[in-house]
């Protein structure tokens, strides 16, 4: 679960959710532990996102660089004009972006955990519900 998570978190195409519906499903781990598990490795990935978003100002000036210097700046204005809680949608299908322009933001470390954890951890609350309801 902690390898799904993690990855489905990074700018990688991976999802999470089918993964956890098994294992609870399944009941091999405890919901709450699934739950934690879950949460923790889907934060931790998209705080590799954050990292790579305070690193993107040494890249901007190279040819090979993947964002247009328009786009970064679009995507820069929307931050800062929609802010920390902005974070809050880390766990929708674009939330991984809005997670890399946090860090390109400079975003304190401290409220990106908390958010991106509140808004992570809601998220597997809501599947944990929502795969127990299928069940009955």
């Amino acid at each position: 679960m902690a390898l799904a998570a993690f990855g489905a978190a990074t700018l990688l195409p991976f999802q999470s959710e089918i993964v956890f519906a098994a294992i609870q499903l399944r009941g091999s781990l405890p919901l709450g532990w699934l739950i934690v598990v879950a949460s923790i490795a889907n934060t931790a990935g998209s705080f590799v996102n954050y990292l790579m978003g305070l690193w993107i100002e040494h890249y901007r000036d190279r040819r090979w660089f993947p964002v247009k210097e328009a786009q970064l700046a679009r995507a820069q204005a929307w931050y800062q004009r929609w802010g920390l809680w902005s974070l809050l949608l880390s766990w929708a299908p674009l939330g991984d972006a809005i997670t890399v322009v946090a860090g390109v933001m400079r975003t304190p470390v401290w409220a990106f955990l908390a958010l991106v954890g509140l808004a992570k951890t809601l998220r597997y609350i809501l599947l944990a519900w929502a795969t127990a309801g299928l069940l009955g």
